[in-house]
């Protein structure tokens, strides 16, 4: 009868230690399998992200300066060659010690360095900053039944809708039927806009960005 009960026993401890051990071995499983799925191994990485798609925006996005900007030129430490100034119609800027520099075509950090390796001869270490106080060479047009006619400066994002605004309407304007032009590859594009949809805040799409040298006819 002992015997018997130590056998019963010893297969119901057996039993017990094998299910444990499934157990715990499916736990280690499946924790391995979480661990894989949350921390990616590089191949999956580098397959997500393909580092040749990357876009490098810095150098397509930098400002390059052009006539009729203003710029606002510091010198640290030198009062008397920190100013703000309009790049003239030959692309150029004058400041003391270096005359006439060429900014038209630059970037601001361009044109701080260039003005870094002049001033160097004069003023031991020089640190220049260059920033464009008003962009005023990119230029958009406003033609027709509109209260202020002709060139506007171009501001960053500059919409459609910014522009009338500025402008202002006569009591003659068809806003049914203002459209902006576009120069496209040699050809003139015609964008619709229905300026009354617009202030109702529908047809959003026709809110233009504008673009260099886009004209807005109002008719």
């Amino acid at each position: 009868m002992t015997a018997t009960i130590a056998l019963i026993i010893a297969l119901l401890f057996g039993t017990a230690g094998q299910n444990s051990t499934q157990r715990y071995d499916d736990s280690e499983k499946n924790a391995a399998k979480a661990g894989s799925d949350a921390n990616p191994t590089t191949s999956d990485v580098r397959s997500a992200v393909d580092p040749s798609k990357q876009k490098t925006i810095a150098s397509d996005e930098a400002y390059i300066i052009g006539p009729d900007d203003v710029l606002h030129i510091s010198v640290w430490k030198e009062p008397e060659l920190t100013t703000t100034l309009p790049v003239r119609t030959d692309g150029k800027i004058s400041l003391p010690l270096v005359n006439d520099v060429q900014a038209a075509g630059l970037t601001p950090m361009q044109l701080a360095g260039s003005l870094r390796a002049k001033l160097i001869r004069f003023i031991d270490g020089p640190q220049v900053t260059v920033s464009v106080a008003q962009m005023n060479h990119q230029r958009i047009y406003v033609l027709g039944e509109v209260l202020r006619h002709g060139p506007i400066a171009l501001t960053p994002n500059m919409t459609v809708l910014q522009v009338l605004a500025t402008c202002g309407l006569t009591q003659f304007a068809n806003t049914k039927k203002i459209y902006v032009l576009r120069s496209v590859q040699g050809s003139q594009q015609r964008l619709p806009v229905n300026y009354k949809r617009l202030l109702k805040g529908q047809g959003m799409d026709q809110n233009i960005t504008l673009k260099e040298g886009d004209t807005v006819v109002v008719p």
